[in-house]
């Protein structure tokens, strides 16, 4: 299962960027995260690791496996016989506008049938969570 949304967004990629890459304040504005904890001190970054806890999803631990500085993150989780990628994408639009691209893939044996049983949910995480994130930085002030 692969399954991408984009959203354009009225503020900066420096502005959205910053509400991205603080994972630990992600469940203040999206519904889908019950808690996020990094799971070491230091700067967010490659490989780093961070335990979320999701409404229906329980807890899992994500690691940081891309890192473009103020553009991209991937992180991946593993449960039994499944491999979870989430990509966070930003480009600068103009008039200082962003567009942001969230992407999920399940690979692994059992991709199949965890698709087959989660993936509408999973779905609507991520159409939540993008449109929770245009939310949340558009409220903050103008050209933000």
């Amino acid at each position: 299962m692969r399954y991408e949304i984009a959203v354009d967004v009225d503020g900066s990629v420096e502005r959205v960027w910053d509400v991205l890459a603080d994972v630990e304040s992600w469940p203040g504005w999206t519904p889908t995260m019950t808690s996020v904890r990094r799971l070491e001190d230091g700067a967010f970054g490659l490989d780093s690791t961070a335990e979320v806890r999701q409404p229906k999803l329980g807890r899992n631990v994500w690691r940081v496996s891309g890192w473009e500085p103020g553009r991209r993150f991937e992180w991946t989780t593993n449960g039994p016989g499944v491999t979870t990628r989430a990509d966070h994408r930003i480009e600068a639009l103009d008039g200082g506008r962003s567009r942001v691209t969230l992407e999920v893939e399940m690979t692994g044996p059992l991709a199949g049938v965890v698709s087959l049983l989660a993936g509408g949910m999973t779905r609507r995480f991520v159409d939540t969570e993008a449109a929770s994130l245009k939310k949340h930085c558009e409220a903050g002030s103008p050209g933000a």
